[in-house]
């Protein structure tokens, strides 16, 4: 699973995510431990910054009555839904024509 399938996800339930629930969910999916918190958090700024993903700080009243600090919350963008599906189009291309180059039974 991607970063964006997750967040997509996420976001259809909840209307936004935050960094921690999409490890433990895309730990979960992949049946591995959490991912490096440095990476993802990484992950999540490059593709803030290429417009896949956007950002805005959670209101301080909720992380204040909830007794934990702000989260900072995402949402898919419009271009990472079209990049997202770009992705998985090329990526069933590709398991398509593995048998074609002898890769099937990878």
């Amino acid at each position: 699973m991607s970063i964006l399938d997750v967040g997509m996800a996420l976001q259809a339930t909840e209307g936004s995510f935050y960094g921690f629930s999409l490890a433990k969910t895309l730990s979960e999916a992949e049946g591995a431990p959490l991912a490096a918190h440095g990476t993802l958090y990484k992950a999540l700024s490059r593709m803030t910054t290429a417009g896949l993903l956007e950002a805005t700080w959670e209101d301080p009243s909720i992380a204040e009555a909830a007794g934990r600090p702000r989260r900072r919350l995402y949402t898919v963008t419009g271009e990472g839904e079209r990049v997202g599906s770009r992705e998985h189009r090329r990526l069933a291309e590709l398991a398509r024509s593995a048998p074609a180059f002898g890769l099937g039974s990878i």
